[in-house]
């Protein structure tokens, strides 16, 4: 309770010293926010008003956003002379994700170069809503506002435990509140295979079964009509979702649909990998992708390329391995890993798209035109640099401060601490990349942005889910959005009220930061694992 108090009396003397008492609680915060004097009032005779036609998306959102917050039924696209109107218009002078709302008493305009930004526009005046007698306002305000990153995004693991469309949808409606714009899906793994292929049904019959804690759990997958309703319904929030399809590691469950891909391996590592040295192996991989680019428009497919070295063992005995080492002067194992690297991205070249790497995948020798990295080695920042350096675009999600499956509070029991005791508070993920500025500060036009990943060995069903993502991911949405300057930890925690509010009416589970006992630690698997402690 004492430390309650305390956190509560900080951020109040806070707010007080930065004279921002009446400024609206919009997460991510806005680069330049005025706020001017009295409110624009809402009420059943507010009107919605535009004339541009690719927009009617973004009013469409807006009519039953306003319905669901005030009950009221608004017009659309009609003046009443008795009560004020928000407009919404394109304004081709505005960069695409940028937006600029006046809200004065009687009107509100909000401008945008685009209906991504004209949603954005959308999101902060919801976020703007007040409410005092049974009356909803909106206070007169100036906002010019515009993303610090183009990539926002957030990470979920759906191979160690599943969670389904309906829970999708409940993050991307979350992520659009936050103004977040990508969703990557980690699809494949070594617990399963979760998304059909319909050339390879034995990927689902066989590989969608298991999770990271029970290999005996029933089958458990997206259809491909799953995939294009989620595609859709994130598209509809302007929402880019990103495949990953893991290989050359990490393909046990594809492996155990189909040993004849297999790279070998006993006990533990039976089929970790892909078998690197077949034309069968190739073959399948671009059957595969083919179906995956068809169902994710997105401009990307994320390979993985991650921690070969834990199960490659038998390449190093393989007859078929060491010979097609030697023929194609490849040197040796490691040589071989970036072989299959260089070929994947040549496959996903040849479909119009670029692959997306873990940071091992820099030494491979893939060109910046046909790869992106991710930096995920926090303890490796010379990674990072290297990544710079070579030319390529860059993402950032390192484990301290990126990875959701890191405890947020020395209370909590159930997952993962790094090997010097630490772990990823509320404010450690608010404070990136700050950490790092020195590092990226002079190759600011490579950084894509940044994103939260949630790998779900410890994480077995929804509640824990958000228990672990809520309210890390809104630090994450203001270190992706707003520049540093403009970002301040204390008041940044009293808006985590009002976004515990939204939450709420979703019916989504979080971990209090103001009264840590109101949540306890959901249950989840706590086994330990030599790839998940790495």
């Amino acid at each position: 309770m004492i430390r309650n108090l305390t956190l509560s009396l900080f951020v109040l003397i806070t707010i007080l010293s930065y004279g921002q008492v009446a400024q609206p609680q919009i997460i991510p915060q806005p680069q330049e926010v005025k706020i001017g004097t009295g409110s624009f009032i809402l009420d059943a005779k507010t009107a919605i008003v535009y004339k541009d036609k690719d927009i009617q998306q973004e009013v469409n959102y807006l009519l039953k956003s306003l319905r669901d917050k005030t009950s009221y039924v608004l017009a659309s696209a009609y003046k009443h002379k008795e009560s004020g109107r928000i407009s919404l218009k394109i304004n081709k002078k505005i960069k695409d994700s940028e937006y600029r709302i006046d809200a004065a008493n009687k009107n509100i305009i909000c401008e945008a170069g685009s209906p991504e930004g004209i949603f954005y526009a959308i999101q902060t005046l919801l976020q703007s809503i007040d409410s005092k007698d049974g009356k909803f306002f909106i206070p007169s305000m100036k906002i010019n506002d515009s993303p610090r990153f183009a990539w926002r995004g957030l990470m979920l693991d759906d191979s160690r435990h599943f969670f389904g469309k309906e829970v999708v949808k409940q993050i991307l409606d979350v992520m659009a509140y936050l103004k977040m714009n990508r969703f990557h899906m980690h699809l494949t793994d070594e617990p399963a295979w979760r998304i059909e292929i319909k050339k390879y049904p034995k990927l689902t019959e066989v590989g969608s079964t298991g999770t990271w804690d029970d290999r005996n759990a029933p089958k458990a997958f997206y259809t491909q009509e799953d995939i294009k309703e989620i595609v859709a319904y994130a598209a509809e929030r302007h929402i880019m979702v990103i495949p990953e399809i893991d290989m050359p590691g990490h393909a046990t469950a594809a492996s155990r649909a189909y040993p004849e891909i297999s790279g070998g391996g006993t006990g533990r590592w039976e089929g970790f990998t892909f078998h690197p040295a077949k034309e069968t192996t190739y073959q399948f991989i671009d059957d595969v992708l083919s179906e995956i680019a068809e169902l994710f428009p997105a401009p990307y497919i994320h390979i993985g390329g991650d921690e070969v070295h834990y199960g490659n063992q038998v390449w190093f005995t393989d007859p078929v391995i060491q010979s097609f080492i030697k023929e194609n002067d490849l040197k040796d194992e490691v040589g071989m890993e970036h072989y299959f690297i260089r070929r994947v991205a040549d496959i996903v070249s040849s479909k119009g798209k670029k692959i997306i790497g873990w940071d091992e995948m820099i030494a491979s020798g893939v060109t910046p035109d046909k790869a992106v990295v991710m930096w995920w080695r926090h303890d490796k920042p010379a990674q990072l640099t290297l990544a710079l350096d070579k030319g390529f675009d860059v993402i950032m999600t390192p484990r301290i401060p990126c990875y959701f499956d890191f405890v947020q509070d020395n209370i909590q029991k159930i997952g993962r601490r790094w090997g010097d005791g630490k772990y990823n508070t509320l404010e450690t993920v608010y404070n990136f990349p700050g950490s790092i500025e020195n590092l990226i500060k002079n190759n600011q036009k490579q950084i894509m942005g940044m994103q939260a990943s949630t790998w779900t060995e410890r994480i077995a069903d929804t509640k824990r889910l958000y228990y672990m993502i809520f309210p890390r991911l809104a630090a994450i949405s203001e270190d992706s959005w707003t520049n540093n300057e403009e970002k301040n930890y204390p008041i940044f925690v009293e808006k985590i009220r009002k976004f515990y509010q939204f939450l709420d009416m979703k019916g989504i589970n979080y971990f209090n930061i103001f009264d840590i006992n109101s949540t306890p630690e959901p249950w989840g698997p706590n086994k330990a694992d030599v790839i998940a402690e790495g």
